[in-house]
């Protein structure tokens, strides 16, 4: 009953008072708020916040699957902890903190270009700041323990001695990677993507930061909707409609991933 009351409490009469005040027009209801965001320039706010969350989605699963692998499988145990302390290590740094850290590797006179100009690879400081490329880097950094642990969990209850089995028959490694590892490990990777997918798309503290704001983002504009205009009505429909969006592609891409493990890959 208390965590009932608590889901109820903090998150389904927020929601529910989010969509009706998007409907409400000079006391009225309309659908005049959402009308305003059939521009192609609202649209392609959205489709470049989804490219962002499915590019880091993807980035974070390429990297985070063999180092979880490795943990799973070749480190003895008595170390695992250690493995999985450093892993988690980045969840006990502030978010701010974690983007900020990146102005001193990626400035002008950051840790990149001081070693580039000081070997003689390049004559003037590169502009690696306020850049989409800063965005997905930090996105990916601050989002990879994410995608990591599920992974871990998922694939430590592996048996191993199915990965035997198909290597004993004669299947490659490429073929039992796609059609043993990855199937029995496809709770994780689903888990893990969307842990990545759906706070990506509405992450605004890193492209505030790292990309300088030349660039808007779902979760940019809606903070400009409720912090700085505070017009709650444009922003609570735009919240709804950017929502709606993300559920529907999210869906996709779940049966998409649903649809691959049962055909075992």
């Amino acid at each position: 009953v208390p965590s009932f009351l608590w889901v109820i409490t903090f998150f389904y009469i927020p929601l529910i008072a989010i969509i009706g005040r998007s409907f409400l027009v000079r006391n009225q209801v309309s659908l005049e708020h959402y009308t305003s965001f059939a521009a192609l320039s609202y649209l392609s706010v959205i489709k470049r916040s989804l490219f962002l969350a499915l590019g880091t989605s993807m980035v974070c699963l390429l990297i985070a699957y063999p180092v979880a692998y490795f943990v799973a499988r070749y480190v003895s145990r008595k170390w695992k902890s250690l493995f999985l302390f450093f892993i988690m290590l980045p969840f006990s740094v502030n978010l701010l903190i974690q983007a900020y850290s990146w102005f001193f590797v990626l400035a002008p006179s950051g840790i990149i270009n001081s070693v580039l100009l000081s070997v003689g690879i390049i004559r003037e400081p590169l502009y690696l700041l306020n850049t989409p490329g800063a965005v997905y880097l930090g996105m990916v950094y601050c989002y990879v323990p994410f995608m990591l642990m599920p992974l871990y969990s998922s694939l430590e209850k592996i048996d191993i001695r199915f990965i035997e089995a198909s290597l004993d028959l004669g299947a490659g490694w490429y073929y039992t990677l796609s059609h043993v590892v990855l199937p029995l490990s496809m709770q994780g990777i689903i888990t893990g993507f969307f842990l990545v997918f759906i706070p990506v798309f509405g992450e605004f503290v890193v492209p505030a930061l790292l990309g300088g704001g030349k660039q808007l983002f779902v979760g940019s504009l809606i903070s400009y909707y409720f912090l700085t205009t505070r017009n709650m009505a444009l922003g609570s429909a735009f919240t709804c409609l950017s929502s709606g969006i993300l559920l529907v592609v999210a869906y996709v891409i779940y049966w998409c991933l649903q649809r691959y493990n049962r055909h075992g890959g």
